[in-house]
């Protein structure tokens, strides 16, 4: 019953979710709260307050990332903020401004946040001037977010006029018209390539559980390039390496806590923590392939929902920007300032030459994809769906394809669809349970490696990694 309870506030969730599914909204309040990473109640720097008390500000937002022809645009921020604990009578009052420009180049025209009485509270928003937001190129912005009554002000995103958020136009975009999802008829997988139990054994997996929490366990895993399972275990602080029919276990300096995994091509390993320690974001750890750690740094924003490996190293998916951010050159690491000074919306791949955007909107019942180069937008897709569609698990190149996973939802089931796309439409479509019985990270469900498809899946047993071959060259 409880568990029955769990799986439908998560599809509420859903509902909720954001551009890549790691958002929801506060009860009552309409404020959009990132769930991955930062601070938990109780540590050095709680949700919305500073160590010592301090005045705090944040703010959250949802990019237009891709847009149609002539579609009005209103970039629409959610302010929140708390007094000093020295002070308190004093209270805080949000306001701020957006600096917004045609292209990625030129000077900023500012507009400035005024607050919309239709939402419940702390809501924000500017129209973009439509000889801005139709420009060919599309249009880029940051926006100033402030705390009137302590002057305590925070930049979204972090790079500002460096690294600005972007918003596409997409003129000539491939329709997919899914219509209604029929729950039930799931892909049977070509192989279950790990599996494990719940628990401390050598080859168990651990399992965190709390009073009315959902259970947490394996929450991720990556393929490695010698094609070994790597499921990260981080609940007893190791990794677990499935490959050939055998099983081995590389322990790691880990907090224990919820985490994500991505595997370089020199088989290092980077563990993205959802908590920071002392540091005020989360912690990106890189490790050898046995184990041995190589050092740790945080990452650019508050929140980081997923690490994958990118042209020169590890790349991190930062909120609220939006925004795919390197966290090294090479094997040197990056600090803050030069993460959020190189973010994009833009997902950059090995190679470098092209990059991905997913883009859900609001209403949850259309997902927009594009690649984009150098010259701009080379293609793009507009996924319609009649059943609602959640978070973005997904959405990668295969050669000349792309192939997107998302969950598609009611309140009371759920199961993920996989569209493996070209210029003429879906060449390829199926779905595959949820299995989502233990929480995972928001982003770590499934990878690409080659031509075949890795879903993460969980049941009140265990933890297993089942593999879809997609036959695409």
């Amino acid at each position: 019953m409880l568990h029955a309870a769990l799986n439908r506030a998560r599809f509420r969730w859903r509902a909720l979710a954001g551009t890549a599914g790691i958002v929801s909204l506060a009860a009552g309040a309409g404020i959009v709260l990132a769930v991955f990473a930062g601070p938990a109640a109780g540590s050095k720097q709680a949700a919305h307050r500073v160590a010592g008390g301090r005045p705090f500000i944040d703010g959250a937002h949802l990019p237009p990332l891709l847009r149609l022809p002539g579609e009005r645009t209103v970039l629409r921020y959610d302010i929140y903020c708390t007094p000093s604990d020295d002070a308190p009578e004093r209270g805080c009052a949000g306001n701020g401004t957006v600096f917004v420009r045609p292209g990625a180049s030129g000077p900023y025209q500012a507009l400035r946040l005024t607050f919309d009485a239709q939402a419940v509270e702390g809501r924000y928003a500017a129209e973009v001037p439509a000889e801005i937001a139709s420009s060919p190129t599309g249009f880029t912005y940051y926006a100033v977010l402030r705390d009137e009554v302590s002057g305590a002000a925070i930049t979204l995103p972090a790079g500002g006029a460096d690294a600005p958020q972007q918003s596409l136009p997409i003129a000539d975009a491939t329709v997919v018209d899914l219509g209604a999802h029929g729950f039930g008829f799931t892909r049977t997988p070509d192989a279950t390539v790990a599996a494990a139990a719940w628990g401390t054994g050598p080859r168990d997996v651990g399992l965190e559980e709390g009073r009315l929490q959902a259970p947490i366990g394996a929450s991720s895993f990556d393929v490695g390039p010698d094609g070994a399972v790597n499921l990260l275990d981080e609940a007893n602080r190791r990794l677990l390496r499935f490959a050939r029919g055998r099983v081995s276990s590389v322990p790691l300096q880990v907090d224990g806590t919820i985490a994500d995994l991505a595997v370089a091509a020199d088989g290092s390993l980077y563990v993205l923590e959802s908590t920071g320690g002392d540091r005020e974001t989360p912690t990106l750890r890189r490790f050898d392939p046995d184990g041995t750690p190589r050092g740790s740094w945080g990452t650019a924003e508050r929140t980081t929902a997923a690490v994958r490996i990118g042209p020169n190293g590890p790349i991190t998916l930062s909120y609220p920007s939006s925004e795919w951010m390197p966290a090294s050159d090479g094997a040197q690491p990056l600090g803050v300032a030069a993460q959020a000074d190189a973010g994009t919306v833009a997902r950059p791949l090995p190679g470098g030459s092209a990059g991905v955007v997913a883009y859900r909107l609001r209403d949850g019942h259309e997902l927009r994809l594009a690649v984009v180069g150098p010259g701009g937008v080379s293609h793009a897709w507009r996924i319609l769906s009649a059943t609602a569609i959640a978070e973005v698990q997904l959405a990668q190149l295969l050669g000349s394809k792309l192939v997107t996973v998302f969950a598609a939802y009611t309140d009371e089931q759920s199961e993920f669809e996989v569209l493996v796309l070209d210029p003429t439409g879906a060449v390829q479509q199926f779905a595959v349970p949820a299995a989502e019985w233990a929480e995972s990270a928001p982003l770590a469900r499934f990878r690409l490696d080659g031509s075949s498809l890795y879903q993460l899946g969980s049941t009140p047993s265990g933890v297993f990694v089942d593999r879809y071959d997609l036959g695409v060259n």
